[in-house]
């Protein structure tokens, strides 16, 4: 049987990896993979890669250090949108609630189809402005 290929873990450009980890941590309940974690005590932290890992230990997402970072002009195509997450929720209610968390979070509202009626969806810019899509899944 031939062997394929199996996804790691996508990985978002940032000029602020702690900053976004933890944007992504607190959206998501996810945990820093160990060694990752942040520094104690308010040390300076000068990570230029983190890990984000699910209850199993299971990679999802890691941030890489870039020294500049042109955020997409999405939805016009100055800049293209290059790459994007899609996470789903179980209802309306959970995609109202999980738009307000990710706002409080930082996150910037790109485009507001929530009452689309067959695929309500929220498209949200996290905090260096990659686009993320929340939808009812």
């Amino acid at each position: 049987m031939a062997e394929y290929p199996q996804l790691l873990h996508t990985v978002l450009d940032t000029t602020t990896p702690r900053r976004l980890a933890e944007f992504y941590r607190l959206l998501l309940g996810l945990q820093y993979r160990p060694g990752d974690e942040p520094p104690a005590g308010g040390e300076a932290d000068e990570a230029d890669w983190l890990v984000l890992v699910d209850g199993a230990g299971a990679r999802k997402l890691a941030f890489q250090l870039v020294d500049e970072l042109t955020p997409t002009t999405w939805p016009t195509h100055e800049v293209p949108m290059q790459l994007h997450v899609d996470f789903t929720v179980s209802s309306r209610d959970e995609l109202e609630r999980h738009r307000v968390r990710a706002e409080a979070l930082g996150a910037e509202l790109l485009l507001d189809r929530s009452d689309d009626p067959d695929e309500p969806l929220y498209v949200l810019a996290d905090l260096s402005g990659h686009p993320f899509c929340l939808f009812v899944g």
